[in-house]
């Protein structure tokens, strides 16, 4: 990413793409309107009021299965190349266990090595199962996700309810939104979220996977909570 990469006018970009080829032009151009000029730099208030209503024009619009396609198209992805171990290793043995297994060691080097996290942090986060790979319940796994890595100090130190959900939520568009009580939006939203945990699993598996949001920050929860429901035909 560059210096003058704006994170709003790319995800707007993926927004558009998604509705484009899923929605059509009619609908896309409905939904898009009023955020033509977005950047960066536009008020924490204005973006998450478009975004409150355009996604609420997108539930009446679509069927559940396209929404959740739209949505999940338009998440940040983890980098393809840093599962190829994993991918080969299942493509090997088909063992969904350990490839679970080689994703929770993943994370946790990441815990240890990257974020240099004390013992009793790491320990906070592994013992929920919070993170990359979730906890595996045969062809079902269960992700909540950790704070965002950058706030993560922050959101452990934090006891004001408000800022520890600002803390937590990974979403550079609205995140600033929750530090203000009532900042609500449909869970439509949050499918963008779950398509981190799609993609991570349609890579390794080479199939599609289906995601379900079941908790979020956004809607009055304390963490963000998405199932992630593997193809039983292994």
């Amino acid at each position: 990413m560059t210096e003058d990469f704006d994170f709003e006018k790319y995800w707007l970009n993926k927004f558009s793409k998604c509705l484009d080829e899923i929605a059509g032009e009619d609908i896309r151009k409905e939904i898009l309107a009023g955020s033509e000029n977005f950047t960066d730099q536009t008020r924490t208030n204005e973006k998450f009021k478009w975004s409150r209503e355009a996604i609420e024009k997108l539930d009446s619009l679509m069927d559940d299965e396209k929404r959740i396609d739209i949505m999940t198209g338009c998440a940040c992805q983890y980098p393809k190349e840093d599962l190829q171990e994993i991918k080969e290793k299942y493509e090997e043995t088909r063992d969904l266990d350990l490839a679970h297994q080689m994703l929770q060691e993943k994370f946790e080097n990441f815990l240890k090595n990257n974020l240099k996290l004390n013992e009793e942090y790491f320990n906070f986060i592994v013992n929920r199962g919070w993170g990359l790979a979730g906890v595996k319940k045969e062809n079902k796994i269960m992700a909540i996700k950790i704070p965002k890595s950058g706030y993560l100090i922050e959101y452990m130190k934090e006891s004001d309810p408000d800022k520890k959900k600002a803390h937590y939520c990974h979403c550079p568009r609205i995140r600033d939104a929750l530090k203000t009580s009532g900042a609500k939006i449909s869970p439509t939203y949050c499918y963008c979220g779950a398509g981190f945990y799609k993609g991570i699993w349609e890579e390794i598996l080479q199939k599609p996977v289906r995601v379900e949001v079941l908790e979020t920050v956004l809607n009055g929860g304390d963490v963000c909570k998405v199932a992630i429901l593997l193809p039983t035909n292994q």
